[in-house]
């Protein structure tokens, strides 16, 4: 009988490893990426298999958010231009080219007259937030990778259920791993639930441990207030963005909007929203008419595992392809996939001026070791790189030539690019640009300068760690 039974559970095995096998075939991915966890599966018995179901599998096809949903909640009517309209707005063709890339790849519509402030630390823009929820009538939707339990987020809370018991609806979607700390202390979650808080997790990990979606979280970073304020950046809800931490204060960007952007806002909230809560909000109050208050173009890019295409990634290498004099890029982790780290050697290589900035000391000891591996090859083509040391630098923030400005969620990683579902600004506008390129110059004063010289004294102990680390840079 054991005999029987060792047979069938071996079958059952042989049936799984094969079956993967060829779903890993046909999905026709790329072939370094397919060829790794075809050997995965042939030489890690079992851990092979789970690890593929667990973080290896390819959304792309089978989509984790309803199209139906989407469709009817990106097609309602909102201040967005047709974007044939973009030969009246004095674009340069790059410009044009990119923000029709945008809307084709991944229907980002394009909005314009907004009015855009940019924040750089986490004193101003608690302050911005905080102000913008006190100043809500009529209803404040949140969506945060992180919501920490802290004396800041506690803070966040007391302001959240104020405002409820005022009359105000609040609706807030939270990452369950992201905010694990935050799941845990379910004090925080019923307080919010008693103040008549609409409050939801984003994949659970009690529902979808056996629906391989684990690996896929909501990275996003968005608040709106009653359809006409709205944020987002790379900043959670924590005390680390206010006081610091063992690394040291913590240097991040986000960006505040009035106006027709907002709309963009509200739609990537109300898809999430739907998704966590299988209701569609569609009511007209939630998209009220919008003023004139700047003169700009902002298109707001979601991407995620189960998109067509990686929005947000083809986004950026264009816009590096678009530069004319320079790109200047701040990122916590730059471990990039093969077409963007291409862009920036080619741009570079052309005389472009590249310069990256990441932080000298981060939080996470692989992603870091990992980032060094691509260091030498993209300052080979002339790029420079410059490490951040006066605490830890989490902005996630691009400018290029005085008029492309993209600030986000998401990192230069194919965490990012790949797996997390994520939301960036593109900002087409000369003002917002220069105070970006003000910003990372300014930056600059606390950085200190790699040279290839010195990179290439790097121990051949070292440079094998790196190496290594660079081998999990998928899932870093």
């Amino acid at each position: 009988m054991s005999q029987i039974l060792t047979f069938i559970i071996l079958a059952l095995y042989i049936y799984s490893i094969v079956s993967t096998i060829l779903v890993i075939l046909l999905e026709n991915r790329n072939p370094i990426r397919s060829f790794t966890w075809l050997l995965a599966l042939l030489f890690l018995p079992v851990i092979g298999l789970i690890l593929y179901f667990g973080i290896g599998r390819n959304y792309r096809r089978n989509k984790i958010f309803s199209k139906n949903a989407i469709s009817k909640l990106t097609h309602r009517p909102t201040a967005s231009f047709d974007i044939q309209q973009l030969e009246n707005k004095e674009l340069g063709v790059s410009h044009t080219k990119l923000i029709k890339l945008l809307h084709n790849n991944n229907n980002s519509a394009a909005y314009a007259d907004s009015k855009v402030d940019i924040y750089s630390d986490g004193e101003s823009t608690f302050e911005a937030i905080f102000e913008a929820i006190e100043s809500a009538k009529e209803h404040i939707h949140i969506d945060f990778y992180i919501i920490a339990d802290d004396a800041t987020s506690n803070r966040f809370r007391e302001a959240l259920i104020r405002k409820s018991q005022e009359g105000v609806r609040v609706r807030i979607i939270y990452d369950y791993l992201g905010s694990f700390q935050f799941v845990w202390r379910k004090k925080y979650i019923r307080s919010l639930k008693k103040a008549g808080v609409y409050i939801q997790p984003f994949l659970p990990i009690g529902k979808e441990v056996f629906r391989s979606r684990i690996n896929h979280r909501n990275h996003r970073k968005l608040l709106i207030v009653d359809g006409k304020i709205g944020f987002t950046g790379g900043l959670n809800i924590a005390d680390r963005y206010l006081h610091g931490n063992h690394l040291g204060k913590w240097r991040d960007t986000f960006v505040r909007f009035e106006g027709a952007a907002v709309h963009g806002l509200q739609v990537l909230f109300l898809i999430d929203w739907h998704f966590v809560d299988s209701k569609f909000i569609t009511d007209s109050k939630y998209f009220p008419a919008p003023q004139k208050l700047g003169n700009n173009i902002v298109q707001m890019v979601a991407s995620g595992p189960d998109t067509d295409w990686e929005a947000i990634m083809q986004g950026i290498a264009s816009a590096i392809m678009t530069a004319k004099k320079y790109v200047y890029i701040q990122s916590p982790y730059f471990i990039p996939p093969e077409v963007i780290l291409s862009c920036i050697q080619m741009t570079a290589l052309s005389g472009i001026d590249i310069r990256i900035m990441i932080p000298k000391h981060s939080d996470t000891k692989l992603a870091k070791i990992s980032t060094m591996s691509y260091l030498g090859e993209i300052m080979e083509a002339g790029v420079r790189v410059f490490e951040y040391t006066a605490g830890f630098l989490h902005s996630k923030a691009i400018v290029v030539d005085d008029f492309i400005s993209i600030i986000g969620s998401s990192n230069m990683d194919e965490r990012s690019y790949m797996q997390n579902f994520e939301a960036n600004a593109f900002i087409y506008e000369e003002e917002t640009a220069l105070h970006l390129k003000e910003s990372f110059l300014r930056d600059m004063n606390t950085c200190e300068e790699l040279t290839l010289a010195q990179w290439n004294k790097r121990s051949k102990g070292q440079k094998l760690k790196e190496s290594v680390a660079r081998l999990f840079s998928p899932v870093l």
